[in-house]
């Protein structure tokens, strides 16, 4: 699907990260790009740092979790702009709180960011682009939508996000509606996710307490995420893909052999196992026994 200066992108998350990066690399080729975030302060930055490559970048404050506001994007988009080529929900959050014993907010608002964030986004643009004469759908889910492992509800949430991106791309192929469909799929990036729940709605109430000894995997995780892709590589990949017409946008090939070595299980009928070395991360085994020894169990 050829982009080309002059038209228009949607980018949720867009005043951060990957969202950020996406909005910077649409404006850089001309496109115009409608910025979306919940965080007006960072938003408003953001639109005037994009705006300055020389297009029109226009802010809009939205809550994806929320059908009625990314409804109201998509409405104040083409109300501007009379159309859009490529809509990328890019939004997405991880909390910090125990999944199996925490408040169920923490799940209510993961699944809300992570996967209606992108059914809304879906339902919101799809008429548009395909009475535009077509155009692009990118979702963001993670390796962790192919690989479970990393954060229960996060996981989850990005498992739901590949596949009803599948099936958005089965569905957009077998009606030939010129839509082009992209599931996102990194690994670590040097984004800040794992402070996400500075945006935490207040409404929803407490975020919950960690899991014990989860500051150990915390300084481990923020260490490997500070020494991951830069968004800028990531929304190359992107643009790449969408240029090629490839579903899949994996960059990191060791993460993806994580994902492989799953289904090579499965196809065997074996249990799941924890995988032991994660790129990026010290063995599982080390970080077990450190977190223990915060914990004050270790013999």
């Amino acid at each position: 699907m050829d982009l080309e200066a002059g038209q228009v992108a949607v980018v949720t998350g867009a005043a951060s990260g990957i969202g950020r990066a996406l909005a910077d690399r649409f404006a850089s080729a001309g496109l115009h790009v409608v910025l979306a975030d919940v965080d007006a302060d960072a938003l408003a930055v953001a639109a005037i740092e994009v705006a300055a490559l020389g297009v029109e970048a226009l802010p809009i404050v939205t809550d994806v979790s929320r059908a009625e506001s990314v409804q109201a994007l998509a409405e104040r988009t083409i109300e501007r702009f009379g159309s859009v080529r490529v809509v990328c929900n890019n939004a997405g959050v991880v909390g910090r709180g125990d999944a199996w014993t925490g408040p169920l907010a923490q799940w209510e608002w993961t699944m809300g960011v992570n996967f209606y964030g992108i059914v809304h986004g879906i339902r919101a643009f799809l008429p548009h682009l395909v009475l535009g004469g077509g155009g692009s759908i990118v979702n963001t889910a993670s390796i962790a939508g192919l690989y479970p492992g990393f954060s229960a509800a996060y996981d989850a949430s990005k498992h739901a996000a590949v596949a009803i991106t599948e099936d958005l791309y089965n569905d957009m192929q077998a009606a030939n509606l010129g839509v082009s469909v992209h599931v996102l799929c990194p690994g670590w990036v040097r984004t800040n996710l794992m402070d996400a729940e500075r945006n935490w709605p207040i409404e929803l109430g407490e975020t919950g307490e960690p899991m014990p000894g989860s500051e150990v995997l915390l300084g481990h995780v923020s260490r490997a995420i500070a020494e991951g892709l830069t968004p800028a590589a990531v929304a190359d990949a992107v643009w790449d893909a969408v240029a090629e017409d490839r579903f899949w946008v994996i960059p990191q090939d060791d993460f993806f052999a994580l994902a492989i070595e799953r289904w090579e299980r499965m196809a065997e009928r074996l249990n799941p196992i924890a995988n032991e070395h994660v790129p990026g991360l010290p063995p599982r085994s080390e970080m077990i026994a450190e977190m223990m020894a915060a914990m004050g169990l270790d013999t």
